[in-house]
């Protein structure tokens, strides 16, 4: 089968991706998925949950503001004990806009990044959750990233990956480096 060719019907079908797991890797998996997205002419929507900061790929996503839309739903600081009430009206706003921008078919491909951090400090419902996938019209694929992925969301996805840390530097005090970790 050549590159160009499709197998009958599965062209047409979005798939739901997960990458989860405690190694590194998830949201720049969701970013390269982006990235050949937009070169194939599909319009992304990228939204942060819990992140509030701006990291490298928000740079070189701006020169790409044509094809790729990336938004923030998070605060400055990330949550490492009880989320705020200020963290969790930053997710459930995001999850609305969420809800909507799935729901217009406007984009080939939406990513939810860091959605299971969220469920995890339980910012919103795993029931909502699954009820804003189930907006997604025919043809729209979704990735979603975040360590903890719950087993139901296991279940009704097409595709997981588990990014597993078998070594990293951070265990001898390297902070995470611009333009590789932020």
């Amino acid at each position: 089968m050549r590159t160009n060719e499709h197998t009958p019907g599965t062209a047409d079908k979005g798939y739901i991706h997960v990458y989860t797991g405690n190694g590194k890797g998830k949201t720049t998996a969701a970013l390269g998925l982006a990235l050949r997205s937009a070169g194939a002419g599909r319009k992304v929507f990228i939204g942060q949950f819990v992140k509030g900061m701006t990291y490298s790929e928000h740079h070189a996503l701006a020169l790409l503001k044509e094809w790729i839309t990336i938004e923030r739903f998070g605060r400055e600081c990330f949550i490492y004990k009880e989320p705020t009430k200020e963290d969790i009206a930053c997710a459930q706003q995001g999850l609305s806009r969420m809800a909507d921008v799935l729901a217009s078919g406007d984009y080939g491909l939406v990513v939810f990044d860091e959605a299971t951090i969220a469920l995890y400090y339980k910012l919103f419902t795993l029931a909502d959750f699954m009820r804003v996938l189930a907006l997604r019209p025919k043809g729209v694929d979704v990735a979603i990233t975040g360590r903890y992925a719950p087993e139901p969301l296991i279940l009704a996805a097409d595709l997981v990956t588990e990014m597993k840390e078998i070594k990293h530097y951070y265990t001898k005090g390297v902070m995470a480096k611009v333009g590789i970790e932020k």
